[in-house]
């Protein structure tokens, strides 16, 4: 009897378990294929039809501006919470995206939804570059560099659950924006709706594959303490986003504890993108290739730009200029230097710094600074016009005109881009609309000490109060090549 019953048992564990797995299967086995590798068939083209074509089982957008919306053996796709999951290959130059809640547009852009980027190395149309990269949440969170490449098969995958989503690229996240619960905040709000794929132009070619969708259930939303505060710094953030303006700190630094992950964590929810910087020279953890090779090896991948801090005068002859190529961008200060008696100062340590006879103090920073722009190479200029402590109040006076006009000459004779600094709240006011004027490039950073990277806020007032435009700032080319030249 208690053999039988505990038979009887087994079986009712093993009937349970069974249950439980083929509810798991179902549970993983919900993905729906989008396009069968062979025809068109459950997708309709506006504006022109022959912009897309099935090649070697690949949806191909190649032709003059189309968007191709997915409608469902019914008509009636329509999809609020999911998982999407695509291959993607892009060609050279091109600019296409995926969309998602959107409708069908019979021309145009369409109107409904949101965009998901696919531009890895379009060139400058006419007056206009592109500065969003593959992996944006267009004109919402942009990503200033890509961590794919042309002519190579990549995933992109699109979650969308409640008021957040959240963009992978070969499993990288580099989009999760939550949407504001706040109704009042300007950007356009998660709905539902059906996908669509975009042929840009027609010297924009993409390739598209393994086109899938799993619903979510309906229930499922972010949790309200993730929803943003819509405050005005929020609305500059998405106005600027949607403006095409290139929001990038590029002075941030993994210090204080803070771990890639907790950098990009913060990246993702302030929707500012990320250069991190190593310092590299006399007295730093980098001080020869080799650590150089070290340090890149970790960063492989990572959606951030890449950033060489070249700390010193000494660092030119420690590093090869191959080694040095391979950052993104490289950038210095004149915040340490040696006096014509050959002491070494840093401008920041009080206990080193000789002033001396202040005007003279000042025609030497300048003339130290006016040598780094002219043979030094590097791309920004950071911590521009600081001053020690000892003569810091007497800032207006000491930075006179002809002295702004110095160092602005060399940065711009050279191709160098200034910082507008957050931390410092450097430089003036006056000396960005004399470098504006010049034709000088900017780039923003907070040179955070601990593990907060810290806010923009200097940068967005020196925008509004200067009249800075994009077409002012400076961006690293794909592939670490030379600096954006939009003008």
């Amino acid at each position: 009897m208690l053999k039988r019953l505990l038979m009887g048992a087994t079986g009712l564990c093993c009937l349970f378990l069974c249950a439980a797995q083929a509810e798991t299967i179902v549970h993983e086995a919900v993905w729906k294929t989008l396009f069968d590798g062979k025809s068109l068939d459950g997708w309709k083209a506006g504006e022109r039809q022959d912009s897309f074509k099935v090649s070697d089982g690949c949806i191909a957008a190649d032709g003059d501006r189309s968007h191709l919306f997915y409608m469902g053996a019914d008509g009636a796709a329509d999809f609020k919470n999911f998982e999407f999951s695509a291959d993607v290959m892009t060609r050279a130059g091109a600019n296409s995206g995926i969309y998602f809640h959107t409708a069908f547009d019979n021309s145009g852009w369409p109107k409904a939804g949101f965009e998901v980027q696919l531009n890895n190395s379009q060139p400058k149309q006419g007056n206009y570059y592109e500065f969003k990269k593959t992996g944006s949440l267009y004109g919402i969170r942009n990503t200033y560099k890509s961590i794919v490449r042309d002519d190579e098969w990549f995933n992109v995958n699109i979650k969308v659950t409640g008021h957040r989503v959240q963009v992978r690229l070969n499993d990288i996240l580099v989009v999760d924006y939550v949407e504001a619960a706040d109704t009042t905040s300007p950007s356009k709000r998660l709905s539902h709706g059906t996908f669509a794929l975009q042929c840009h132009d027609p010297n924009s070619k993409a390739l598209f594959k393994n086109l899938r969708v799993r619903p979510l259930p309906d229930t499922v939303e972010s949790a309200p303490e993730d929803s943003p505060v819509v405050d005005d710094y929020y609305r500059r953030v998405l106005q600027l986003s949607h403006d095409n303006f290139p929001l990038v700190n590029f002075h941030a630094h993994l210090k204080g504890g803070l771990t890639m992950d907790g950098a990009m964590a913060q990246s993702r929810k302030s929707g500012i993108f990320y250069g991190v910087a190593m310092n590299c020279g006399v007295g730093f953890s980098i001080t020869n290739d080799a650590g150089i090779d070290d340090f890149l090896a970790t960063m492989r991948g990572q959606p951030v730009f890449i950033g060489m801090q070249a700390e010193g005068r000494e660092w030119v002859k420690m590093f090869s200029k191959e080694a040095i190529a391979r950052f993104d961008y490289v950038f210095t200060d004149s915040m340490t230097f040696s006096n014509d008696k050959g002491r070494r100062m840093r401008l920041w340590i009080k206990d080193e710094v000789e002033v001396g006879e202040k005007q003279a103090f000042m025609d030497l920073l300048v003339k130290r600074a006016v040598g780094i722009l002219s043979n030094e190479p590097v791309d920004i200029y950071v911590n521009p016009t600081f001053l020690p402590d000892e003569i810091a109040a007497e800032y207006d006076s000491l930075w006179t005109p002809e002295r702004m006009a110095k160092v602005i000459d060399a940065a711009v004779k050279n191709g160098v881009a200034i910082e507008i600094n957050a931390r410092y709240k450097l430089p003036s006011p006056s000396f960005i609309k004399m470098a504006k004027k010049a034709g000088a490039k900017f780039s923003f950073g907070t040179n955070n000490g601990d593990n907060e990277i810290g806010r923009l806020d200097y940068c967005f007032q020196m925008i509004r109060e200067c009249g800075l435009t994009a077409e002012d700032m400076f961006v690293p080319k794909p592939n670490g090549e030379k600096p954006v030249q939009v003008r």
